[in-house]
């Protein structure tokens, strides 16, 4: 019987370091602070989180660097920093692109993901320019069917585009909090883009009244937009 115990044990700790294994492609996010930064893929394990990413130049003499001070953003409020960086050069020190249109990638490493996590923020604490990328969505199902509502408006059929990300919202639990920015962004925008101000002042005011995390910066980009109410 103790051979037996003992070799479970031996098992459980062989394979425990893939049970909490995930990659995120492309990952859906609802607001960023840079137009042309991506997030290519973030691959999680016990050991670590490694988080892929790109940021296109678009400007002459452009530069770009990865302040030492980056972190993740949990649902709780709890931060975890940045472990170190590759293919970016830490700030002050820059990256100075060659010619519009160049990309860069580069890689952030943190320490494992909470077990459990379905969504988080990336946040650069700096003094300038700084990113930041909110309602990072780890769940692979949600990504999935934000994923088919984007196919939807990309091929010109808004009405059922908004019709899925409602459903989707609806679906959303609390721990998916984090994640209703994007939904809520669609939806009014598709809105208003479809001319139906009914329907987009109904979703700005839920929105207002969501308790969504970021909310306020989510409404400023609203309101930058020209959707107000």
């Amino acid at each position: 019987m103790l051979r037996k115990i003992a070799a479970s044990i031996f098992i459980l700790i062989l394979i425990s370091p893939n049970l909490f294994s995930q990659t995120i492609l492309q990952p859906n996010f609802g607001l960023k602070s840079h137009e042309t930064l991506s997030i290519k893929k973030i691959e999680t394990d016990n050991g670590k989180t490694l988080i892929y990413m790109s940021i296109e130049n678009r400007i002459s003499g452009g530069r770009f660097c990865a302040d030492k001070n980056i972190y993740i953003i949990y649902p709780d409020g709890q931060r975890s920093k940045l472990n170190s960086s590759s293919g970016i050069p830490v700030c002050p020190d820059a990256y100075e692109f060659k010619a519009i249109g160049e990309k860069l990638d580069f890689t952030l490493t943190f320490s494992p993901l909470k077990p459990g996590t379905k969504w988080i923020d990336l946040i650069e604490d700096c003094n300038d320019n700084c990113f930041s990328i909110y309602g990072i969505t780890l769940d692979s199902t949600l990504n999935r069917k934000i994923d088919e509502a984007y196919l939807s408006s990309s091929k010109a059929k808004p009405k059922d585009a908004i019709n899925s990300f409602k459903r989707i919202l609806d679906g959303t639990g609390k721990e998916n909090l984090g994640s209703e920015g994007i939904l809520y962004m669609n939806i009014i925008t598709l809105s208003k883009e479809a001319g139906d101000d009914a329907d987009t002042r109904q979703w700005y005011g839920k929105f207002l009244s969501s308790g969504c995390p970021r909310l306020s910066q989510y409404i400023k980009y609203l309101n930058d937009q020209g959707i107000k109410y």
